[in-house]
């Protein structure tokens, strides 16, 4: 049953959009097909007789995109946005009509309309569209279906296709998310199979994605994918000189009746058979430097073999997927490089009895956030022990390198100069503006020494770090916030603190980076009680599980930064100095 008119009208709460009550009242009241767009392009309003034209419920069209739901090309194919008549007019805000245009119904058969659309004042400051439609009496309903022909696009459709294309492999750097996109702009609109061979660092070939699509949705045969042979190179078989870079070819199941050459012949032969494909069209993916790859489009079900005009058309979709993919491959060599050196330059811990020290280190989601955090422990020369964790503005490899620096003169000064925490921290800070190349840096400085009384004593300094955390065995948890001062490199000279605290037996201290605690999503003081909270909870755990779950309960999911942290336990009481 049709929706009421005050339902369609004031729309689906979930929705968030709200037309006013004359305009659903003046939609019924019109003799044509009506619906209204909100600034988005999702719908907020629909008569009845657009329900009853489109065959499709309020429900099934209130708060969706009408472009993507709606909008169809003469063969029912989707329309891309850069294409579509109504968009020029709705953006801008003003009247428009055209004669012919076709929108799907809830049964899958188009509906060619005519079509107007004006602005509409809801009573709000959001723009709003109102679209009538009339149904095309003399026209011809075009057969329903996918957009078979790939030599039937139009050179406005080319260069729409690969306007899109740039788009959509520019806007990652995931060369996975690269490969997905890929395929979901030439399927189905190009061919029925999409098949990715990529050239690995090591010259190895790997077969990434054999793919069709099924009622709108991208299927993969796994079976098919995977490890290749080699690339030959002689052989003058149509993959194989692709993955040379020679020649983009035409294949058909015909082309491998002989004897494969090669192993990787022997694949495609398999490939072919499996697809049931009789037309493919292949051309290598070009980098900047080497060959990466070919992209192979096959014909199964659509009868239309590729000409050698689809040619070109596919290798300027190469060229963009191969500038695509070098980036993608540069973007994760120079993550990989980052966290390399980063994790090369983070310490052994060592070992002191009556402690249990453990540490984690994990990289920035984003490589260009890898670099900055670190922590370190060493013995110091009156048999106390050095505790640091600290960050260094920046990121990437510029911040490794500056870690690296503050961390080598940190250890020096601590190592001779016998002096409280924040004397030493004075020293680095000064040293800082003059003999490294980091600008900025926060970090908590600890000492870590055995009491008169058998107890172990910690002393710490707070240059504009996040507080160190304690937590005693019985599961109370607070943080040290005295000692703290200026991060490092303003050039201040004013006098650093320092602070003290007997560590109870069985208490654990944690010493981390901000990006434990910080979000785009909550403040950080959200973040600081989420971390004693679940520190806390956690008290009874093995030190190494509480590192361990403590990362994965507190870092939040949003987090786009490297996390270092230290944890440490006292577990015996030292031995009487």
């Amino acid at each position: 049953m049709a929706a009421s008119n005050n339902e369609r009208a004031s729309g689906d709460e979930q929705a968030g959009s709200t037309p006013g009550k004359a305009v659903g009242e003046m939609l019924e009241m019109l003799g044509t097909g009506a619906y209204v767009v909100d600034a988005q392009g999702c719908i907020v309003a629909v008569n009845a007789l657009a329900e009853r034209l489109l065959k499709r419920s309020a429900g099934e069209l209130l708060a969706v995109d009408a472009h993507d739901l709606l909008h169809r090309n003469a063969r029912g194919g989707p329309i891309p946005r850069a294409q579509c008549r109504m968009r020029p007019a709705f953006m801008a805000g003003r009247p428009a009509q055209a004669e012919l245009e076709w929108l799907e119904r809830g049964d899958g058969s188009l509906l060619p309309v005519s079509w107007t659309l004006a602005p509409v004042d809801m009573g709000s400051d959001d723009m709003a569209t109102l679209l009538l439609f009339q149904p095309r009496e003399d026209h011809v309903e075009p057969a329903v279906g996918p957009d078979h022909s790939g030599g039937a696009l139009t050179e406005l459709d080319k260069l729409a296709l690969l306007a899109e294309m740039t788009t959509q492999l520019t806007s990652t750097l995931s060369v996975d998310e690269a490969l997905r996109r890929l395929v979901s702009l030439v399927l189905p609109r190009l061919a029925d199979w999409a098949v990715i061979d990529l050239i690995s660092e090591r010259d190895e070939v790997w077969r990434s994605k054999v793919v069709r699509m099924e009622n709108g949705i991208p299927v993969s045969r796994r079976d098919l994918e995977g490890p290749m042979a080699p690339v030959p190179t002689e052989s003058v078989m149509p993959l194989s000189r692709a993955l040379r870079g020679v020649a983009s070819t035409i294949a058909e199941p015909q082309t491998y009746d002989r004897s494969p050459d090669t192993g990787i012949a022997v694949e495609q032969r398999r490939l072919f058979e499996a697809t049931g494909m009789h037309s493919a069209a292949i051309a290598p993916i070009r980098g900047l430097r080497e060959v990466l790859g070919a992209l192979t489009l096959g014909r199964s079900e659509r009868p239309e073999k590729f000409a050698p005009a689809d040619l070109a058309l596919l290798e300027d979709i190469t060229r963009r997927a191969g500038l695509a993919l070098d980036n993608a491959r540069l973007y994760q060599r120079q993550r990989k490089v980052a966290e390399t050196m980063q994790r090369y330059l983070l310490p052994q811990l060592p070992r002191v009895a009556g402690l249990e020290m453990t540490s984690r280190y994990l990289p920035a989601p984003d490589a260009s956030h890898v670099g900055g955090d670190w922590y370190d422990a060493f013995a110091l020369a009156d048999n106390a022990t050095a505790l640091v964790i600290g960050d260094v503005s920046g990121h990437d490899l510029d911040a490794a390198a500056g870690m690296s620096q503050l961390r080598n003169v940190l250890r020096s000064y601590a190592w001779a100069q016998k002096e409280p925490p924040s004397r030493v921290v004075e020293r680095v800070d000064r040293a800082v503006l003059r003999i490294t190349d980091v600008s900025m840096a926060t970090l908590v400085f600890a000492t870590l020494t055995a009491g008169e009384n058998g107890q172990w004593e910690l002393q710490w300094t707070n240059g504009g770090h996040p507080p160190p955390l304690l937590v005693t065995h019985e599961g109370v948890a607070r943080y040290l916030t005295e000692g703290s001062g200026m991060l490092l490199g303003t050039g201040t000279d004013r006098p650093r603190t320092d602070a003290a605290e007997i560590l109870p037996l069985g208490s654990t201290l944690v010493l981390y980076t901000d990006g434990l605690v910080e979000s785009p999503s909550h403040s950080i003081d959200d973040g600081l009680e989420r971390l004693r909270r679940n520190a806390a909870s956690l008290a009874h755990r093995p030190v190494e599980m509480f590192t361990d779950e403590l990362l994965s309960r507190a870092r939040p999911a949003d987090n786009d930064d490297d996390v270092a942290l230290l944890a440490l336990r006292v577990g015996t009481r030292p031995a009487p100095r």
